[in-house]
């Protein structure tokens, strides 16, 4: 139901009664980008252009539309997985796919919480298991699948799988540690930073799981004019500038 409604919106959204003067390129992007690319955007309209029209969810989601015939200029995916999948269906337009980002996982945790940072993998594992654990869907969403491989890499993946409160996105999983519905949650880094009273308790290390990168590509559905032009501004210079200042790392 939920798809069938993103596909209604973007599909009003391309209607003849939406001007093409009246609004930018459609970027569909992963939901843990929505500040930075929301700061580019509004940085690309101070230039004169049209502000691109940003639509956020979990990359899963986002690819599955545009496999389903959903009309958007630009996709942002929070891994490469998803983003092969639509190169696998030739859905991107040859020689447009960059690196535009990367990012680090944390576990989160309200305040108060034990630290994690020193923890071996069984220690880990009984920490985070004592309570449920918030974490986009392991199966699918990208911070979920980063999250569920660095834990099988430190050995503690079996002892919390019973415990994962699945999330549509990693927002999602980010707001059940907020609402203190978990003790704990595997988010990026870049969405750790945006609520004051969480705090990162733990840092994964980087051989723990596949680097974290965000890929960007113009989809061949794309009709608008300047849909080039803002990805290749998003990957210039003052676009990674602007990216960078939220947290995200250079790809």
């Amino acid at each position: 139901m939920r798809l069938f409604s993103a596909l209604l919106l973007l599909l009003a959204l391309f209607s003849p009664s939406a001007s093409a003067q009246e609004r930018g390129p459609l970027v569909l992007a992963a939901a843990s980008m929505q500040e930075a690319l929301s700061a580019a955007a509004d940085a690309w309209e101070k230039q004169g252009h049209p502000r691109p029209v940003l639509s956020f969810a979990a990359s899963s989601a986002l690819a599955r539309q545009v496999a389903a015939g959903a009309p958007a200029d630009l996709f942002v995916s929070a891994d490469q997985e998803w983003m092969d999948d639509l190169a696998r269906r030739r859905l991107l337009v040859p020689g447009t796919r960059a690196n535009l980002a990367g990012n680090r996982l944390v576990v989160v945790a309200r305040a108060g919480r034990a630290p994690v940072t020193s923890l071996s993998g069984p220690a880990l594992g009984r920490l985070l298991a004592s309570g449920p654990l918030a974490m986009a869907d392991p199966d699918a969403v990208p911070a979920g699948r980063y999250g569920k491989a660095a834990l099988q890499r430190l050995g503690a993946w079996s002892m919390v799988a019973r415990r994962v409160v699945r999330a549509e996105s990693v927002r999602g999983a980010l707001a059940l540690v907020e609402r203190g519905a978990t003790p704990y949650g595997i988010v990026y880094l870049t969405d750790a930073r945006l609520v004051p009273n969480l705090s990162v308790a733990g840092i994964f290390p980087p051989h723990s799981h596949a680097p974290i990168i965000y890929p960007i590509a113009r989809l061949k559905s794309a009709r608008h004019s300047e849909a080039e032009m803002f990805r290749k501004f998003l990957i210039s210079g003052r676009g990674q500038q602007i990216i960078g200042r939220f947290g995200f790392t250079k790809p």
